[in-house]
């Protein structure tokens, strides 16, 4: 499994390896992720990222945040992605689990900042490791 993590992307014109570490987090970090709604968010996350060549290596979350390492093209706009993403998910998340919309009464269940990083610094089993010991400090759940 390793090895298809260090294996190269290729497209027509290029070769690359381009791996992000985004960090997004709930609206006034309201405390609404538990194991089911982020395997949700997971699949979302998934769906509107084949739509622009991006791809999960890593997901983990805690009670207010996740943390995702994926793979992305160089042609990907990632901010328009992220925007696109937090948009879908927020809608359907609070769609499917109503009960939410008692911790978060408006539209939004993202905040609107995020944190994304390029992995040049570290290796990507750093990264991997790191997320996924998120949520370990805290009990699970609401």
């Amino acid at each position: 499994m390793i090895e298809n993590k260090r294996k190269l992307d290729t497209n027509n014109h290029s070769v690359f390896m381009l791996h992000y570490h985004l960090v997004m987090v709930v609206k006034y970090r309201r405390r609404v992720i538990n194991d089911e709604i982020s395997g949700r968010l997971r699949e979302i996350f998934e769906y509107v990222g084949a739509s622009y060549g991006i791809r999960i290596e890593e997901w983990n979350h805690d009670i207010d945040h996740v943390h995702v390492l994926f793979r992305a093209q160089p042609k990907t706009e990632l901010t328009k992605f992220i925007n696109s993403y937090k948009s879908a998910s927020s809608r359907l998340i609070k769609k499917e689990y109503p009960s939410i919309r008692q911790y978060l009464w408006e539209e939004h269940f993202w905040s609107k900042s995020f944190c994304l990083l390029t992995c040049g610094g570290v290796t990507t089993e750093v990264i991997e490791q790191y997320i996924r010991s998120q949520g370990d400090r805290h009990e699970q759940g609401n």
